[in-house]
């Protein structure tokens, strides 16, 4: 039952939360030992309130998940963590990380707080929305690098990251429902989703071109408009990173057919995580060292 629990927790899903150092990436204070221990603090405790919930919504959409191709295997819906096991590890976690946010930081507190009801509206009812779904996957992020912001005295900060961070999460989120949505008619079923309806393939291409193409327009203008980077706009040299992880990203969804899981293809991509490593090695060298 323990590694069901922990199965359930989703730890691959964590490194969603690695959103929460933009802002001492960004603002270069890797360096500063206090902004480090603080916001590594926040990073767990974002770690274990995304596992909270995680385990709410498969409690939530347990008849669905246990209609679905994949989805029915997860350990809830499959009866291998039983439900009130469940519903004890969410509250103890909730009891756990929300306290320990408040002791960090009042407002990094206020900002899980908003994370977690956020996650709560999300499971009941925004999910069932076609668009709004999507945005507010991407609003989560966007509140993941609010919360590191919140951790920190940010001196170098640019407002460009959170348009980015916003574009690309809109991006990932379309990505995943072509994924759903191909997944479905493989395996000739109807969706156990009703959001799913107000998608089609042409729709989603349409949205996941125009997101994906202002992306990249919005990821150069922070490259030589923000205030803070280097004076030579050598941070310009990291868009080439950021194209071919774009193009990646659009070849595994619509060549391969992937993206229903994009967590498993970040973790399992080897050209994407080495566009990622390449990219991280490129910002560390220009913020750190030139």
């Amino acid at each position: 039952m323990l590694k069901a629990l922990i199965k359930s927790m989703r730890p691959r899903q964590w490194a969603k939360n690695v959103f929460l150092l933009a802002a001492i990436v960004f603002d270069r204070q890797l360096t500063n030992p206090t902004a480090m221990a603080r916001t590594m603090a926040g990073l767990i405790i974002f770690c274990l309130l995304s596992s909270t919930v995680y385990l709410l919504n498969d409690i939530a959409d347990i008849e669905a998940d246990r209609n679905h191709p994949l989805k029915r295997l997860r350990p809830i819906a499959s009866g291998a963590l039983p439900l009130n096991a469940a519903i004890f590890a969410s509250v103890l976690l909730m009891l756990i990380s929300l306290p320990a946010a408040y002791l960090l930081s009042p407002r990094f507190a206020i900002i899980a707080i908003i994370y977690f009801l956020l996650n709560l509206a999300y499971s009941k009812y925004l999910k069932h929305v076609p668009l709004i779904d999507v945005m507010i996957l991407a609003a989560f992020y966007v509140i993941r690098v609010v919360a590191g912001v919140s951790l920190i005295q940010v001196e170098r900060f640019s407002p460009w990251l959170y348009v980015v961070t916003t574009l690309l999460a809109l991006y990932i989120g379309f990505g995943k429902r072509r994924g759903e949505i191909l997944l479905l008619q493989e395996v000739n079923m109807d969706s156990t989703r009703r959001v799913l309806e107000g998608y089609s393939l042409s729709f989603l291409d349409q949205l996941i071109t125009i997101v994906s193409g202002t992306t990249i327009v919005s990821y150069s203008l922070y490259t030589f408009s923000a205030p803070n980077l280097p004076e030579n706009h050598t941070m310009m040299l990291t868009i080439p990173f950021v194209v071919y992880g774009i193009f990646r990203y659009l070849y595994l969804i619509q060549i391969k057919g992937e993206g229903g899981a994009p967590d498993e293809l970040f973790l399992t991509d080897k050209p994407l995580q080495a566009t990622i490593f390449l990219f991280g090695v490129a910002v560390l060298i220009i913020f750190y060292i030139f």
